[in-house]
């Protein structure tokens, strides 16, 4: 005998009925919902992503900030003087040149300072330096002279590894200088140089293109050649800048000075042989100098010091610009 099924009633039929108008309601909607749907999920995420990038630049651009004042604040100042006698110092190390630590710009406050300072009782210059600008170098040899007559304070130049060139110009304007028998002195000279890649362009088949305005504009253009007149006009230049150079060391050295053939040619010697030649006074270092000549055994270092902020500017400030030289450029290209 068999049971007949009971009709769908209640919670069952509800849900079959809920089930039939989704699914009719799914057949029903436009196929564009699921883009829009999508495409909000997708910019959400994008803002949320964006929102963390900033949060993280933001942050860095803080750390940045707080490293520049906290390298102002430690490395900035100058130790301050001390009241009683010492020996003031004034490094001159590496290139001497306009954008160094050696510059006449930066050089010359400190000299300043040194000369300036009651309780300084002389002046040191502490030279490793191969050399650099003429112009630099005059212009230093010059405030030298200048500050000692102004303040009749004594002037001592000290050689560690090498015064040579440029370096020797500034040298030669302190009442003695001192160096170790080892040390390179001289190289009283002066040079241009570059390079003659005139025939280079010829051998991988290329022309030079140069539009100059004035005969001459080009003579130093490493793929042009130099005429014979032009190079007589060079050699004539740097004959004047060389006797500026002997001048001042035949001042600064006067009948100390044991000149030879050889004493304005350009040669480098080593502290004995400068010794022998009257380039320099003696054998020292900065201490015994200041301990037995100027009888301050104390040293202060009136060396104006960049620090780390101002680096960091000048490089960033450096890669600024030649990051926008390279957008004018690309620019200049695309018109």
């Amino acid at each position: 005998m068999s049971i007949p099924e009971a009709p769908a009633t209640g919670l069952h039929a509800h849900a079959g009925a809920e089930g039939l108008a989704g699914a009719q309601e799914a057949l029903e909607r436009p196929a564009w919902h699921g883009v829009l749907e999508q495409f909000a999920r997708d910019y959400l995420q994008d803002r949320r992503s964006e929102r963390r990038w900033r949060i993280f630049f933001r942050l860095a651009w803080l750390l940045l900030v707080l490293f520049v004042a906290l390298a102002v604040i430690e490395i900035g100042p100058r130790a301050s003087v001390p009241t009683g006698p010492h020996t003031a110092l004034i490094e001159i190390r590496g290139d001497i040149d306009t954008d160094g630590e050696s510059s006449a710009e930066n050089l010359v406050p400190g000299l300043r300072g040194a000369f300036e300072e009651p309780t300084a009782q002389a002046v040191v210059l502490r030279f490793n330096s191969g050399g650099g600008s003429p112009v630099q170098a005059g212009i230093l040899n010059d405030e030298v002279r200048r500050l000692k007559a102004l303040h009749h304070k004594p002037v001592y130049a000290v050689v560690e590894e090498t015064c040579a060139s440029g370096a020797y110009y500034i040298a030669v304007a302190a009442d003695e200088i001192y160096a170790n028998r080892a040390s390179v002195i001289g190289s009283i000279g002066v040079l241009m140089d570059g390079f003659d890649l005139s025939g280079t362009l010829d051998k991988v088949g290329a022309r030079r293109r140069l539009i100059t305005a004035g005969e001459n504009k080009g003579m130093t253009d490493p793929f042009s050649p130099m005429s014979q007149a032009q190079r007589a006009h060079v050699e004539k230049m740097l004959e004047q800048i060389h006797q500026q150079f002997i001048g001042a060391v035949r001042e600064g050295r006067g009948r100390r000075l044991k000149e030879t053939p050889e004493t304005f040619s350009g040669l480098i010697w080593n502290g004995q042989q400068a010794l022998e030649q009257g380039l320099i006074d003696h054998f020292g270092t900065l201490d015994s100098v200041a301990r037995e000549v100027v009888k301050a055994a104390e040293v202060v270092d009136y060396t104006p010091k960049e620090n780390v902020a101002e680096r960091l500017a000048r490089r960033f400030g450096a890669s600024m610009g030649a990051g926008a030289a390279k957008a004018m450029q690309a620019l200049a290209g695309l018109r």
